[in-house]
């Protein structure tokens, strides 16, 4: 018989209009997709993945191993490399952004460290932080005022030189599409002898190699988390940092000991969406992927406030873009009403986001055209209004 306990709380969330189900991929217009860039989608990554690995006489389909183990064949070291040259640190492969922050975080900060986290942290953070024993405290999102306020509280009790400090933020928030002033935010940090701590998920890809790589501050940020499930279209994620911080992770973080290693394909695939972004980048000049896709936020943006719905959309310029839509059952009643006119747009539900901030969440792509955009703002206008 099912635990009484567990049945309760999926009654609560059935009676809440929370319920999750898992449902078959569609053929919809893509506005819920993190294939920002359309790579998952890219025969040419695909060829490309496969021949590398017919070519170099890769045939495992799996590694049967950890990486400590039997697990660590060569596509590591050379993604691992070909990553380093790129983000200007040392860094170490995960099997998913969720395996990185846990492993960071459960075994990073210490006893007695303390961790300032934005309030609106990717639930792999907060994850991750549960499993610390350090002391967690959240900040305002994105409130340099509110995070200086803590770190200098901080500092004033602190008993210990020893005692660390570590200041976690996103530059690109997954259920806003918003960024943090990333430069003051160091600068806090420096002032105040914190660690900064960056998660890139929605970044790579995005923008260039990652807000923090733009903005020049590689070397002044202890840690980076990059994933490759979103702008690079395949699997895996990988920790930036310094050597000694890769060292302690594979020692210590226990989501990285004690799991089997990724396939050669999933490394054959990173390897090559990798070298599809950088020819992208390279050549600025012609009308790229990414081009498209800024372009299309700007048309996006241009759209919504011209049918008067700025106020009903949280500000960004990523390719996350949110309407403010209050109610699980309102908000989902929405959502139905876009897809049945063809388009996949989903809501987002308390608890996943604060009550009363549902949202319709619009993720824009490269291969999005300004027709597709125009229809779906259409619709959307005739049941959200300023």
């Amino acid at each position: 018989m099912f635990p009484k306990k567990l049945q309760h709380k999926l009654q609560r969330r059935i009676e809440n209009n929370s319920f999750r189900k898992l449902s078959p991929q569609n053929e919809l217009v893509d506005f819920s997709s993190n294939d920002y860039l359309g790579f998952s989608k890219s025969k040419t990554i695909f060829n490309k993945s496969h021949q590398y690995l017919v070519e170099y006489g890769y045939t495992l389909n799996g590694v049967s191993g950890s990486r400590l183990l039997c697990g660590n064949h060569e596509l590591y070291t050379i993604v691992e490399e070909q990553l380093i040259n790129i983000h200007q640190s040392e860094v170490l492969i995960f099997n998913s952004g969720y395996d990185a922050n846990i492993g960071f975080f459960s075994a990073v900060p210490q006893r007695n460290d303390v961790i300032l986290y934005d309030e609106y942290s990717h639930a792999s953070i907060r994850d991750g932080i549960k499993l610390s024993n350090a002391k967690a405290y959240s900040f305002k999102h994105n409130d340099l005022a509110d995070l200086e306020r803590r770190l200098s509280s901080i500092r004033a009790q602190s008993r210990t030189k020893d005692d660390e400090v570590y200041v976690v933020t996103e530059s690109v928030f997954s259920m806003d599409g918003d960024s943090p002033d990333l430069v003051e935010m160091q600068n806090l940090c420096k002032e105040y002898k914190a660690h900064l701590i960056v998660d890139e998920a929605h970044a790579v890809g995005v923008f260039g190699f990652g807000l923090v790589h733009q903005l020049g501050l590689e070397i002044e940020v202890f840690a980076r988390i990059v994933t490759f499930g979103k702008a690079m279209g395949c699997h895996g994620a990988a920790i930036l940092g310094s050597e000694q911080l890769k060292d302690y992770l594979i020692n210590f973080s226990r989501s990285f000991i004690y799991t089997t290693g990724l396939s050669p394909h999933s490394l054959a695939t990173i390897h090559m969406a990798y070298e599809e972004l950088l020819i992208t980048n390279a050549n600025a000049k012609s009308h790229s992927v990414v081009q498209q896709l800024k372009e299309n936020i700007k048309y996006f943006k241009a759209k919504y406030a011209s049918l008067q719905l700025r106020d009903s959309f949280i500000n960004s310029d990523s390719a996350i873009q949110c309407c403010v839509i209050s109610g699980n059952s309102i908000v989902k009643k929405c959502a139905k009403v876009l897809q049945g006119q063809g388009f996949d747009v989903r809501p987002i539900l308390s608890p996943t986001v604060s009550e009363g901030q549902e949202r319709l969440r619009f993720c824009l792509h490269s291969y999005n055209t300004t027709q597709q955009i125009d229809e779906v703002l259409n619709l959307l206008s005739t049941f959200v209004r300023d």
